[in-house]
């Protein structure tokens, strides 16, 4: 079997999601593997980034990051350096978190999915079904899926 040559992770900024970094990071350091940290976000329409310009002054939203995803995968790939990283690639795309992720995976032609576990045992996750489970249905590649959260003993 091959080794892994680029593994994606998706984060949101969430504690959790950056675990799941963190752990992707280490497995890109022991098989020399490219890191592709991606995150995606809802567009803000015009009038939101009015009202932003507005509130916080007008040209405020074009300073270091014309989104928050992209401040995300900015913090995301110094932390995946900090865990021994070598090669690290951002992304940040609009839409649907899954619909993203399965994307980048097939453009990028992506051997390894990580995700962190948040959202598999909620109530929620399990009526509507959670970024993880939805990756491990749809994706094109291997997947794992990290426990991130707490409260098994970690």
């Amino acid at each position: 079997m091959a080794s892994y040559k680029t593994i994606l992770v998706g984060t949101d900024g969430s504690e959790s999601s950056f675990r799941a970094v963190e752990r992707a990071a280490a497995v890109a350091a022991d098989t020399g593997a490219t890191l592709l940290i991606a995150s995606a976000y809802t567009p803000m329409s015009d009038r939101d980034q009015r009202r932003a310009g507005d509130a916080l002054g007008e040209d405020s939203y074009k300073v270091v990051g014309s989104h928050p995803a992209e401040d995300i995968v900015r913090h995301a790939s110094e932390m995946a350096k900090k865990a021994g990283a070598k090669k690290i690639d951002t992304v940040s795309q609009a839409g649907d978190p899954v619909d993203v992720l399965v994307d980048v995976i097939d453009a990028k032609k992506v051997d390894l999915c990580v995700i962190g576990n948040r959202g598999l045992n909620s109530l929620a996750g399990r009526l509507l079904g959670s970024v993880p489970a939805n990756i491990s249905h749809r994706a094109s590649c291997d997947v794992l899926i990290v426990h991130t959260t707490k409260g098994r003993g970690r």
